[in-house]
């Protein structure tokens, strides 16, 4: 579907607003569990997540057409990262979000000089609110995950593991829409075949499981302490995607989140959310076997005060 140069342009294109991030090892980990264990720390990334990637390769494709406006909905990483274009731009933003957002990801959003305006929980009322806002205001309507550019800015994540040039055997990425493992995956394997990619949701909120098991797109009522997993369907175009290149499917409960978000604050001294946490959980249960796993740390914006609130 994509070709090895797309992820390169865009890897040039929106060099000036990212961060590549570099690939951590834990030593005593790896020990411990039998695999060479490497994190990808998007939580060290601009605005504080991968989203940054998807909103500047949206943005820039743009070109130099009048824009009045940015509009998105987000459950809080993606609308910083659209604010933070729109600051870079010198353009208004208008983020729709759950009124049960982290008041991190709130204040960031603010920080950055973007308009909020708060809805219900599911994910289908704030893309509903900011296609309407989009069309009332004339504003372009970046999308969170479910759209070729975006997809292909997260997937520039992909392409640095490919530069980095180590030895990698499997790849753990989070899922909410979609957006990041669809675009991870596509390009690892336009790259490199062999190089397995696992997608991994928590068990409260496996609307790409779930779909993939019936093979066709379902609807789920998400109930899971990462809050920017809580994803009610997957995407459309997201969806094909990930059932033509992902390698697996794995689940993880709320106990193993919560223990991979201590483990990588103790042991690799990293704030981390739980959204983040998940594919760090699931690297965790594989079976040691001298194996190069590389779990992708979506991002790590989380409330301090919350800390022990979430890991209680």
């Amino acid at each position: 579907m994509f070709e090895k140069e797309d992820f390169r342009q865009i890897q040039s294109r929106i060099k000036p607003f990212i961060h590549e991030t570099s690939v951590m090892f834990s030593q005593s980990l790896s020990d411990n569990l039998g695999n060479k264990l490497f994190i990808k720390p998007e939580s060290l990334q601009k605005t504080g997540s991968f989203k940054i990637r998807g909103a500047a390769s949206k943005v820039t494709s743009l070109g130099k057409q009048e824009i009045n406006g940015l509009v998105t909905a987000s459950s809080g990483n993606h609308g910083q990262a659209v604010a933070f274009m729109a600051k870079a731009y010198n353009i208004k933003a208008t983020i729709v979000i759950p009124n049960t957002a982290p008041q991190a990801k709130i204040k960031a959003i603010r920080a950055y000089g973007a308009e909020i305006i708060m809805v219900g929980p599911k994910s289908s009322e704030r893309i509903e609110t900011a296609q309407r806002i989009s069309q009332e205001m004339e504003y372009v309507y970046i999308p969170p995950y479910d759209d070729y550019e975006v997809l292909r800015g997260q997937g520039t994540i992909g392409l640095e593991l490919i530069d980095w040039n180590h030895p990698i055997d499997k790849v753990f990425v989070p899922i909410g829409g979609g957006g990041l493992l669809s675009g991870i995956a596509s390009c690892i394997k336009a790259f490199n075949p062999k190089i397995k990619v696992i997608g991994v949701e928590p068990k409260g909120s496996s609307c790409m499981y779930t779909s993939s098991k019936a093979r066709e797109r379902r609807e789920i009522s998400p109930d899971t302490i990462a809050d920017g997993l809580r994803t009610v369907i997957p995407g459309e175009l997201t969806f094909p995607i990930v059932q033509k290149y992902v390698d697996e499917l794995v689940l993880v409960d709320e106990f193993e989140i919560k223990n991979a978000m201590k483990m990588i604050m103790e042991r690799m001294k990293l704030i981390i959310e739980p959204s983040g946490a998940v594919s760090f959980a699931a690297m965790l249960k594989e079976e040691g076997k001298g194996l190069n796993l590389v779990s992708v740390i979506s991002g790590g914006n989380l409330d301090i005060m919350k800390i022990q609130e979430l890991l209680g």
